[in-house]
């Protein structure tokens, strides 16, 4: 049975992608919320197959957190991530990821990525690096403010009667408004809106 890491400071995100893991792919799952978290489950190599580090978590912006983990663990070092701008992909390719993972990919897309990565190829999702289309990505999306103080309560796990209640809006005007920036950042439900919202520090 593969061993793997998966490090993300979002507890929802990283369980569920974690249990998903486990459940559909066989996999050991060993499961931390930042870099020094995953550093301590790999006292040396050996002790995992592949390790997946969310980017944008604790301890990640040091220029030097993948090259710490590949020496560590001995094994592929992968970037998982909600939604980044293509550079930051190549440059964790350059700087030796076994590959750059959306959360977003479908169940068993993430699944054939992982045994990809397992198997000493490197995976990317092929459309990916095609161009710099979505440089500046986070300009161009065009929340309002009443979004983004929407999206912020979604980031922080708040229902729509709570956002409705800090904002002092109606509830149905808050799904509105839930509507609207899903579309603008192209999420297919509130948790990936969050996680792409995050990754593009909007939120």
């Amino acid at each position: 049975m593969a061993r793997l890491i998966l490090a993300d400071d979002h507890d929802l995100v990283r369980d569920t992608i974690a249990a998903y893991l486990r459940a559909a792919g066989g996999f050991e799952v060993a499961v931390a919320e930042s870099l020094a978290g995953a550093l301590a489950l790999v006292p040396g190599p050996g002790r995992a197959d592949l390790v997946l580090l969310d980017f944008a978590m604790p301890g990640m912006e040091a220029p030097d957190a993948l090259a710490r983990m590949r020496a560590r663990a001995g094994c592929p070092v992968a970037i998982l991530s909600g939604t980044a701008p293509p550079d930051v992909a190549r440059r964790a390719l350059r700087a030796g990821a076994a590959g750059f993972v959306p959360k977003t990919l479908a169940p068993q897309a993430l699944i054939a990525a992982v045994r990809q990565m397992l198997a000493g190829e490197t995976y990317v999702p092929c459309d990916f690096l095609a161009s710099d289309a979505d440089q500046g990505a986070q300009a161009r999306i065009g929340l309002t403010a009443r979004e983004r103080e929407v999206l912020q309560g979604v980031a922080e796990g708040k229902s729509n009667k709570e956002i409705a209640r800090d904002l002092d809006i109606q509830e149905v005007t808050v799904k509105l408004h839930m509507k609207s920036l899903t579309r603008k950042l192209g999420a297919r439900n509130r948790t990936q809106a969050a996680m792409i919202a995050r990754d593009l520090g909007l939120a």
